[in-house]
């Protein structure tokens, strides 16, 4: 059993099941989102975390100091996404029936005071803020290491836990993408969804029915292709960067052959059997066709189609080629990954002359 949960943790794997778990979270989300479905998920995890914790190479990833708050921030995260879709769902029943949402009511309605009521609240918040990080220090002690050795590094140097995700990202991507176009992008699509969804639904209470575009969109990204990141770099990366599963010990002897296989090399050197062209936009012709269908062409035909024309037709032009750019940037990532793990190819358009490489 440990020897196939360790063969599925692989993202190779592991990545189509989080996509299409999330998919079902989703589309079933009035059953994911519900007090039974809830105790039952916490029946079944309970024997499976103490099973998985008497591995002695499980319980060394997870007790590691720096990995203890993450551990933390996952199970918030996975609370708090079942109970915004508990209340997505509950409001969603409320809505077809003719109610107002459980936000509309009057008792949740009601106005109060600055002071006592939040004042009083946020002093809490800082008391027990204050002795759980105490008991913290005390219990834990910080993961502190010698002096910095410029002739020395550690295996694996990882980045701090938020910055996980861009590191991982950087096996897929060149740095100036990984680290400035594709964060960016993010940062830009959060801020833009509201300006794009116009739907006047959905403000101020929790739906998912009234805000499909939105929710799904937020939430895929965040969950799958962020959290998951996370995941994996803290998880799953051991030394010289290689996956390891959940029970497999982190060998620092261990070393995995990859090769980094740019599409005109499959192009010219495999495909056609010939030498690579010199001229640089020939040798790389393939790629830039791909790339300008992808971000140019893709979205003009799926603006064609049923599900385009009505995104237009509730948005307008502007703002669905808006949503679409942002929707494609966020799609090349997965796009990227997959090409990675099957195919070890590295660079679709690969220009170092330019300092180009997509």
């Amino acid at each position: 059993m440990k020897e196939l949960i360790n063969w599925l943790a692989d993202p190779i794997r592991s990545f189509p099941i989080t996509t299409v778990l999330f998919f079902f979270m989703m589309k079933y989300y009035r059953v994911v989102g519900s007090k039974k479905f809830a105790k039952w998920a916490l029946i079944a995890a309970a024997p499976i975390t103490v099973w998985f914790c008497m591995d002695a190479n499980f319980r060394a990833i997870i007790l590691w100091p720096d990995n203890i708050p993450i551990n933390i921030i996952i199970v918030l995260i996975a609370w708090l996404t079942w109970y915004a879709l508990y209340r997505a769902a509950e409001n969603d029943k409320r809505i077809e029936n003719g109610e107002c949402p459980i936000e509309a009511l009057p008792e949740n309605r009601e106005k109060v005071w600055v002071w006592p009521n939040l004042v009083f609240t946020e002093l809490m918040c800082m008391i027990g803020t204050t002795i759980f990080l105490v008991v913290w220090a005390i219990i834990f002690k910080a993961p502190l290491e010698e002096p910095a050795n410029t002739t020395w590094a550690p295996n694996p140097a990882k980045a701090p836990w938020y910055f996980l995700g861009l590191q991982e990202m950087l096996v897929y991507f060149d740095p100036w993408m990984a680290g400035v176009v594709l964060p960016g992008l993010i940062l830009v699509g959060l801020i833009a969804i509201p300006y794009i969804d116009t739907n006047p639904k959905g403000n101020g209470y929790f739906t998912i029915k009234e805000r499909p575009i939105a929710m799904w969109g937020f939430l895929y990204g965040w969950i799958v292709l962020w959290m998951y990141l996370i995941i994996v770099g803290t998880f799953l990366r051991g030394p010289n960067w290689t996956f390891y599963g959940p029970f497999e010990f982190w060998d620092f002897h261990k070393v995995v052959s990859e090769y980094n296989v740019n599409l005109s090399e499959f192009v010219w050197l495999k495909w056609l059997n010939t030498p690579m062209p010199s001229n640089i936009v020939v040798r790389e012709i393939v790629g830039i066709i791909l790339t300008l269908g992808y971000c140019c062409v893709l979205p003009v035909a799926i603006a064609k189609s049923k599900y385009g024309k009505k995104i237009i037709e509730s948005t307008g032009q502007i703002r669905y080629y808006i949503f679409i750019i942002l929707v494609l940037g966020m799609t090349s990532l997965p796009i990227k990954m997959v090409l990675r793990w099957l195919f070890s190819l590295k660079y679709i358009i690969a220009l170092p002359e330019w300092e180009l490489n997509l």
